[in-house]
């Protein structure tokens, strides 16, 4: 690669197609301590489980509000009625071009999750105020699911 300065240089990129990932709100948001579904899911590269909103890869010229769609009912087996963007993030811009475009998930309506043969996964609703504790406390540790939540609480609620 050729560096700002003119230098050249070698260094490892993975290319991704990009993510999508949602925060699922079960309860309004102007009910003061709105109820969320996070995923407890097994993570071979974790060693364990690791606390994660619902997330996935983008198919190939896939909307990314679809994506957050088919990923929340995939693994939670909820349908969102509605979804709101929130922002979009680099996940680890020093090796990838990964980006995950992040979303709220409003209006849900129960269906049947279709999770691959991978995935082994616990799906808990929690106040929203237990979740920012959870992160707080370092028990949550999932970049991506910290950058929805606290961008979720703060620029969406305000708490």
């Amino acid at each position: 690669v050729r560096f700002p300065d003119g230098s050249t240089g070698e260094i490892e990129i993975i290319r991704h197609p990009g993510a999508a990932a949602v925060l699922p709100v079960l309860s309004a948001p102007a009910d003061g301590d709105p109820q969320v579904l996070l995923i407890h899911q097994y993570r071979y590269a974790a060693n364990g489980p690791v606390w994660e909103v619902p997330a996935g890869r983008l198919d190939p010229g896939e909307d990314p509000a679809d994506c957050a769609r088919r990923e929340l009912l995939e693994e939670t087996g909820v349908a969102a009625g509605r979804c709101e963007r929130l922002t979009t993030i680099y996940t680890t811009p020093g090796f990838t071009d990964e980006t995950i475009h992040l979303f709220a998930a409003f209006d849900l309506e129960p269906g049947a999750h279709q999770r691959e043969q991978d995935e082994f996964m616990e799906v808990v609703p929690l106040p929203l105020s237990r979740v920012l504790g959870m992160i707080r406390d370092g028990e949550i540790k999932d970049g991506k699911t910290i950058a929805t939540v606290l961008f979720f609480a703060d620029f969406r609620l305000g708490m």
